[in-house]
């Protein structure tokens, strides 16, 4: 089955085009299965998301070569982005509770930078969106320059070409 033909139509996710404009993100990355987004919009430079392009609500929902190909996406991902990014390690994270929609949050972490092992550091503010989804932000780590998130994503876009 095509993954349009499995699109929940609700899911922001499921629409790639609504979920970079609502989520400020571009889709640097995709193949048959599985799409990369990375943030536009952030204190973390490179700040990605795996998703599957199928519908899928958990992560213990993956089947097939969805769950095949997990492991070795990721790996190709994350070390796309550490390189990319100039990160000591790259973050993973899975939350299911916002969007009912599987997506990896991948977290470039560099010394000094926003993240820490509960995901950011200092004060911060968490805003509820139209969509469902809820943007936490660190009031002590402002936003980066968009032409600097913009290039860390055409980056790993580039390299992921290869």
């Amino acid at each position: 089955m095509s993954p349009s033909a499995t699109t929940d139509q609700a899911c922001v996710l499921c629409d790639p085009v609504r979920a970079e404009r609502e989520l400020h993100r571009s889709t640097v990355w995709e193949d048959a299965i599985w799409r990369l987004s990375t943030t536009l919009s952030g204190a973390v430079p490179g700040f990605s998301y795996l998703e599957p392009k199928r519908h899928v609500p958990h992560i213990t929902d993956l089947a097939g070569d969805e769950a095949a190909t997990f492991g070795p996406t990721i790996a190709r991902v994350t070390s796309v982005m550490k390189e990319a990014t100039g990160a000591e390690l790259i973050y993973l994270y899975v939350f299911g509770g916002g969007v009912p929609h599987l997506h990896v949050h991948l977290a470039p972490h560099r010394e000094g930078d926003a993240l820490n092992s509960a995901l950011l550091r200092g004060e911060l503010v968490a805003e509820k969106q139209p969509n469902g989804t809820t943007i936490v932000r660190s009031l002590d780590f402002p936003p980066q320059p968009a032409a600097e998130l913009r290039a860390v994503a055409d980056a790993i876009a580039d390299r992921l070409r290869r």
